[in-house]
């Protein structure tokens, strides 16, 4: 059985998208309430029932969640220009590596604005 497994995680962060035009205001330091989603897919384990248990999938996450909640994302390597787009791309490379499933990454930083990439 092919299923697709999808868990939510969330941080806070400020941000600003220096290559923008003077005026434009997400060129302004700023803040979100950042939600991703990490989709995983692959054929459920006929033992166990799962795909891959959450918990596992939660320790993978966690680490990452707290190099990004509640800092400056523009200081941190590979997102210096930090939108969506490229959040999303950073999000696959750190977790790509332990999550091999990995096939989806979408980040939501506002409730109706979401970016979904699916790798390289």
């Amino acid at each position: 059985m092919r299923v697709e497994l999808c868990r939510d995680y969330r941080f806070e962060a400020a941000h600003r998208l220096p290559r923008l035009p003077d005026g434009h205001k997400c060129k302004r330091l700023h803040g979100h309430s950042f939600r991703f989603e990490v989709t995983l897919a692959g054929e459920v384990d006929d033992a166990t029932g799962f795909l891959m248990d959450f918990g596992d999938v939660d320790r993978v996450v966690a680490p990452v969640v707290q190099r990004l909640d509640h800092f400056y994302l523009n200081e941190i390597q590979g997102l210096e220009n930090p939108t969506s787009e490229i959040l999303s791309r950073w999000l696959w490379r750190e977790l790509k590596p332990s999550l091999p499933l990995l096939s989806a990454i979408t980040v939501s930083e506002t409730c109706d604005s979401r970016c979904i990439y699916r790798g390289e």
